[in-house]
C-alpha cells in the first residue's frame, strides 16, 4: 500500500549498516511519531520506514510527506532489522538521520543510489 518501489536487499542491508554506523557519530530518531516531526522539520537527511508494519496507516504518510519536503526515504523488510541498525531492542516501523557525523559521503553516496529506485 504504501512502497512506492522495490529496494535490492543488498542496498537494504547497506543503509542498515549505514544507519548503525551513523548511531555512534551522529544523530538519528526512532519511531514514526519522531521521524515525521524530523520530516516536518526539515532536519532528516535519510528517512527508513519498514515494509512490515501492520496496520500499514501508521506509516503510510511518509513517503508523501518525504517527497513533499525533498527528504530521501528508503523500504527495508523488518521492522526488526531497524529495531536493531538504530540501538533499541523492540521492532522500529520507522527512523530518520539527523546528524550524519563522520559519514557524510556514505550517505550521499546511499541518497543517490536511491534516487535511481525512484525513477
Amino acid at each position: 500500500m504504501y512502497v512506492r518501489f522495490e529496494v535490492p536487499e543488498d542496498m537494504q542491508n547497506e543503509a542498515l549498516s549505514l544507519l548503525e554506523k551513523v548511531r555512534e557519530s551522529g544523530k538519528v530518531k526512532k519511531g514514526t511519531n519522531e521521524t515525521t516531526k524530523a520530516v516536518e522539520r526539515g532536519l532528516a537527511k535519510l528517512v527508513y520506514i519498514a515494509e512490515d508494519v501492520d496496520p500499514p496507516e501508521i506509516v503510510a504518510h511518509l513517503p508523501l510527506l518525504c517527497e513533499e519536503k525533498n527528504v530521501p526515504y528508503i523500504y527495508v523488510k523488518s521492522k526488526n532489522d531497524l529495531g536493531r541498525a538504530v540501538g533499541i531492542e523492540v521492532p522500529c516501523a520507522s527512523a530518520a538521520i539527523i546528524n550524519e557525523g563522520e559519514l557524510r559521503k556514505e550517505l550521499g553516496s546511499l541518497v543517490e543510489k536511491i534516487k535511481g529506485l525512484q525513477k
